[in-house]
């Protein structure tokens, strides 16, 4: 259920919001939508993908957080705040709607043990829904910023299908399916107007962090087989215990 509502100083000066990253509130996702205008934050740790809206079939980006299904392999580090947050997951139980901030009231954030107030005593904007609204500065264009950014490359034929596999410790394999990334071959072979096109509207730049992200890829999958280790060690220990 929803109940979004417009944001309210008068009628929404008591409520709190808890922002932090948790499971419990939907940041245990394997891939999450982002924008273009994230792309320079996201590169440092997540590669970065397109992938296709299942039921529409429209490309999107996408940073990509785990292997699997529910696994987000930097939630530790979000609850930290040492990592950079993706904005479609910083916003919260907060919306859009044209330049005015909504809220969604069912949401299990809003009135959580902990939360922080949206308003001063003042009933000014408190540093917590300031942080809010920066990120729908660069959230709501970065949206259509995106859109325009992969319709182009669509017509350049500069987007291919992707396939990530990865072999763990344990002998087990993950594989990631779905995911779209440059075509570098397609890239190489551009007429120079084209070229000088895509430079300048910034396009350039952005595919180069999209190749440079894949980096990340096997440095997650280090991530994962530590995590693994610890969960191998931390089963030991409890057998150890049970026999002694």
């Amino acid at each position: 259920m929803t109940q979004i509502v417009p944001l309210n100083k008068e009628t929404h000066r008591s409520l709190v919001v808890d922002g932090r990253a948790s499971a419990a509130y939907g940041d245990n996702r394997h891939f999450v939508r982002v924008v273009v205008k994230e792309f320079p934050h996201l590169l440092i740790h997540y590669p970065i993908f397109f992938s296709k809206h299942a039921e529409t079939g429209e490309l999107y980006c996408g940073a990509m957080l785990g292997f699997q299904e529910g696994e987000n392999l930097f939630l530790d580090q979000w609850t930290e705040r040492e990592f950079y947050r993706p904005l479609s997951l910083q916003r919260g139980p907060f919306y859009a709607q044209g330049d005015d901030l909504a809220i969604d009231l069912d949401d299990p954030r809003v009135g959580a043990e902990g939360g922080k107030p949206l308003f001063t005593d003042q009933g000014l904007p408190s540093r917590y829904l300031q942080s809010i609204m920066w990120a729908f500065q660069d959230l709501h264009p970065g949206i259509e910023m995106t859109r325009l950014f992969i319709a182009r490359l669509l017509e350049l034929k500069l987007i291919e299908p992707i396939d990530i596999e990865i072999e763990l410790d344990d002998g087990s394999t993950r594989q990631c399916t779905g995911l779209y990334t440059i075509n570098q071959e397609v890239l190489s072979t551009l007429p120079d107007d084209v070229v000088v096109e895509l430079f300048r509207r910034g396009y350039m730049r952005l595919m180069h962090y999209m190749i440079a992200s894949l980096k990340q890829v096997p440095i997650m999958a280090r991530k994962k087989n530590s995590l693994l280790v610890k969960g191998t060690e931390g089963l030991a220990g409890a057998h150890a215990m049970a026999m002694g």
